[in-house]
């Protein structure tokens, strides 16, 4: 398991956000999060992430996602009806998993979520692949 501490990307971070539920890292056109063990990801933590998000990165700007899911948690996943509800959208969403648990609910995840859901055994590929995305170009995270 990668903590997103422990990778040289990590240089290029824009803030950090520590909760009791989780720790956010925002970076230029990405946000990654590592939830706690034990927790519950609802709308409630979401819509909290979201204006952060807004206020560090823009709300203009593409937004990519990563669930860096080092620790056993759960989702709700019907709560993505009501991220499209008020009208936030995101332009890519990953999830690294390092075991089953990790990825027990991404086929639950998928039901609601309207776009595709990539998933990664690798944070570095997870980062390279959504930087890409937002960005319309390679990435190199050794530069």
């Amino acid at each position: 398991m990668q903590s997103v501490k422990e990778l040289e990307f990590f240089k290029n971070i824009r803030e950090i956000r520590e909760y009791e539920f989780g720790i956010f890292y925002f970076f230029d056109g990405l946000v990654i999060s590592e939830m706690k063990e034990g927790a519950i990801f609802n709308w409630d933590i979401a819509e909290k992430i979201i204006l952060v998000a807004y206020q560090v990165l823009g709300k203009d700007k593409p937004i990519a996602y990563i669930s860096n899911r080092i620790n056993d948690y759960s989702v709700v996943p019907t709560d993505w009806l009501k991220f499209y509800k008020h009208r936030h959208r995101l332009e890519h969403y990953s999830i690294v998993a390092y075991n089953k648990s990790g990825l027990a609910s991404v086929v639950l995840e998928r039901m609601f979520f309207r776009h595709k859901i990539r998933q990664f055994s690798n944070l570095e590929n997870a980062i390279k692949f959504s930087l890409s995305k937002v960005s319309g170009k390679e990435i190199d995270l050794s530069a």
